[in-house]
This record gives structure tokens, C-alpha cells and sequence, in this order.
């Protein structure tokens, strides 16, 4: 798992450097907005990347040169925002994360950045299409039960679409989902693992806490539910309108980097979770979902079912497919209305 510890360890680094592929690029767009500094900060500190490439609308060279002072071995360079620095960028590319895009403002869900975001993602789509269709594309700019979709409907009309290639970041819902567990139990977080499927947004964020042994109840249960599925918000309301889950998120985004990037380099039982395109629900209309997924050196090796679960979570389970069908529909006939450019 990553962790801080991990990150700053001198003895894990060497191990770390001592299995890394001789290149291993990471591409960030969107690499100078609140969740793409302190995730490019976070790329610089792992040893696994060999070549940390920045671009973003704006500052991007500014960031780079600020991160690239850090002492790890790893090079940074920082892209212009023209179309010769975007292709720059995504060239040579194993993994681009995208967290590109407008932040959420109190009172704002998801959906209500979704024209902005899609029109967003879709672009960078494109080019990385073009310019890094074999990479491990991972899409955290929200509403990402859309924007993942939307990115797949570029890369099948550029002919070049691979489903294990393509990955919604949901690995915030678990953090959050065992942090918060972990302070009802008095437990340490960092032993804690809870399963999360779905989606990435409110009731398609499904919670399966009796999976990993616990048995909460009543109101209790309901508090954390709705804890761990509108945790946003929760930061979107302390930060007081001034932005939105930013640090968690480039966090939970950089451990998500970390696991493709173990099991590319040959680590076995890589698993995380993670919205792909999934054949677990797909007789509902829900092409992609979240669950377990055992990640290996092509990107996705195995999708994990839901399993075992309580009637309660299939409450919250049917719930959630019927919205992210809906969702998943939506991004689908955006992109095919706005194709753009």
C-alpha cells in the first residue's frame, strides 16, 4: 500500500530502485491545479518513476522546476501549453493521470461540473490517443462515473481502445472508507482495508464493511455509509467555498500510480479498486463499475466480483448500478453530441 513511510524511507527507496524498469514515465495533466502539485510532488518521491512529464494550461514549467529540486533520482520537465508540448508530454508515456479540471464549490455535486470537465477530459483524451494509446490512462477529473466513459468513446473512435487500459481512480472511497472505520474502532488505518464498489459519487459509492469483519448497525451504519459516500463534501464545506478534496486526492491517486507501477515491474497480487470496464452488471445497462481488480503488467489482469454481501448492502448495491447506468448513459451521449475538434 502507499504510504508516507514508504515514500520517505531510505532503505525502501534503494529496494524500490533496485526492481524499477530503467524508464518509467508518468504524464500529469492538469499538473498545476490543486490535486496535480501535491500529486507530482507525491511521483517525485517514488523511486518506480524514472520521468515525471508536467503539463497543464498554465504554470506547468514553474511546477516543474520547483518539484524537480527534490533529491530523488527521477527527472522532471515541465510542458508549454501548446499542442507540440502536449504531444511532447504524452510521448513515451506508461502512465498519464488526468486530474484536470474545475474544482467543486459548496452546494455543488458532481454532475454539476459536468460539462466543463467533459469537454476537458475529452480533449486530453484525445490527444493522449494520439500520442500514448498504449499507456495506462487514469481519469480522476469528476464526475468520473462519466468522464471514464467518455474517455473510452474517444479511444474506440481513434480505433485504439483497450479496456485494461483505462481506469477510473477510486481509491479515495477505500482510503476514506478505512480511515473512517478506523476511528469508530479505534484501530490503525494503515491495517485497515475496506472493500468499495460502484462508482465515485454519492449512492454509487458502495461501502462493504461486512466483508472485512465489522458489524455496525442502525443509525451507526447509516451515519457511516453517508460518511464515506458524501466525504466531499465534507471537505468542500471545511475549506469554505476556498476548494475541494485536493491533498486526500492526490494521495489516493498517487497509491493507485504506485500499484500499476508494482505490478508492471513484476510484483504478483497487485489489487486495487478501481472503475473499469467491467462485466459485473453490464446485463443493467452499467458497462463499467468498481470493484476489486488484480493488477498485473497489461493492466488489468482479473475483475473480482462483488461477493458475498448483507441485505442492507444490496439495498445500497441496486441503488448504485441503477445511477451509474444512468451516469454512464449520460457520458456516452455527451461525447457523441460534442465530439469537438
Amino acid at each position: 500500500m502507499f504510504a508516507a513511510r514508504q515514500v520517505f524511507g531510505a532503505a525502501q527507496r534503494r529496494a524500490f530502485s533496485a526492481s524499477a524498469r530503467a524508464n518509467s514515465k508518468v504524464t500529469v495533466l492538469g499538473a498545476a491545479g490543486g490535486i496535480g502539485q501535491p500529486l507530482s510532488l507525491l511521483l517525485k518521491l517514488n523511486p518506480r518513476v524514472s520521468e515525471l512529464a508536467l503539463y497543464d494550461i498554465r504554470l506547468a514549467p514553474g511546477v516543474a522546476a520547483d518539484v524537480g529540486h527534490i533529491n530523488t533520482k527521477s527527472t522532471v520537465k515541465g510542458y508549454d501549453p501548446t499542442n507540440a508540448g502536449l504531444r511532447d508530454a504524452l510521448t513515451g508515456a506508461e502512465i498519464v493521470i488526468i486530474p484536470a479540471g474545475v474544482p467543486r464549490k459548496p452546494g455543488m455535486t458532481r454532475d454539476d461540473l459536468f460539462n466543463t470537465n467533459a469537454s476537458i477530459v475529452r480533449d486530453l483524451a484525445k490527444a493522449a490517443a494520439q500520442y500514448s494509446p498504449d499507456a495506462n490512462i487514469l481519469v480522476i477529473s469528476n464526475p468520473v462515473n462519466s468522464t471514464v466513459p467518455i474517455t473510452a468513446e474517444v479511444f474506440k473512435s481513434y480505433g485504439v481502445y483497450n479496456p485494461k487500459r483505462l481506469f477510473g481512480v477510486t481509491t479515495l472511497d477505500v482510503v476514506r472508507a478505512s480511515r473512517f472505520i478506523s476511528q469508530l474502532k479505534e484501530t490503525d488505518p494503515a491495517n485497515e482495508n475496506i472493500t468499495v464498489v460502484g462508482g465515485h459519487s454519492g449512492a454509487t459509492i458502495v461501502p462493504l464493511l461486512s466483508q472485512s469483519g465489522y458489524n455496525l448497525e442502525g443509525e451507526k451504519l447509516d451515519a457511516y455509509v453517508h460518511r464515506v459516500q458524501f466525504g466531499g463534501d465534507e471537505v468542500v464545506a471545511a475549506k469554505d467555498g476556498a476548494g475541494s478534496a485536493t491533498l486526500s486526492m492526490a494521495m489516493a491517486g498517487a497509491r493507485f500510480a504506485e500499484s500499476l507501477l508494482k505490478a508492471a515491474q513484476g510484483q504478483k497480487n497487485v489489487i486495487e479498486p478501481t472503475f473499469v470496464d467491467s462485466p459485473l452488471f453490464k446485463d443493467q445497462g452499467c458497462d463499467f463499475f468498481a470493484s476489486n481488480v488484480e493488477l498485473g503488467p497489461n493492466g488489468v489482469e482479473k475483475i473480482h466480483p462483488v461477493g458475498k454481501i448483507t441485505d442492507y448492502e444490496q439495498k445500497l448495491l441496486d441503488v448504485a448500478v441503477g445511477d451509474l447506468a444512468k451516469n454512464i448513459k449520460k457520458g456516452v451521449a455527451w461525447v457523441k453530441e460534442n465530439p469537438g475538434n
